[in-house]
């Protein structure tokens, strides 16, 4: 098995070699070192999701963030068509796990808000029932 060192000494290894090495198989990381202060910290680390897409991923995701997400210049960015930019964006997130960002309220946040008049006994009794 391989041992790659990051860092003063070490061989360094990016992101993108560290994609490639793993194909996309799933790995964790179990040394973090702060630079600055040369804190280090061992345990397994589950590496971010956008670490683990390829590298071309990668590039495509950066490139659509910094054209605002917008279509049209991803389209001119990389010379293809609307449906392949479309399918190639529903591709990466197949692979991301989404947080929710609306998550179903908790019990004692609908009596609270119950109990305040900000909802009917209707209202508190259907959010209870769909948050189960």
């Amino acid at each position: 098995m391989a041992s790659y060192r990051v860092g003063s000494g070490g061989v360094e290894v990016d992101w993108q070699e560290l994609t490639d090495l793993t194909r996309g198989q799933p790995f964790v990381v179990e040394r973090v070192r702060i630079v600055s202060s040369g804190v280090a910290i061992e345990a397994p680390f589950e590496p971010p999701q956008l670490a683990k897409l390829s590298v071309d991923d990668q590039v495509f995701v950066t490139a659509f963030v910094r054209s605002h997400g917008s279509i049209k210049e991803m389209e001119r960015v990389f010379g293809v068509s609307y449906p392949t930019v479309k399918a190639r964006l529903n591709r990466i997130a197949e692979q991301l796990d989404f947080v929710d960002t609306d998550p179903a309220p908790t019990g004692a946040d609908v009596v609270d808000r119950l109990r305040r008049g900000e909802i009917s006994a209707r209202e508190a009794l259907d959010e209870l029932e769909r948050s189960r």
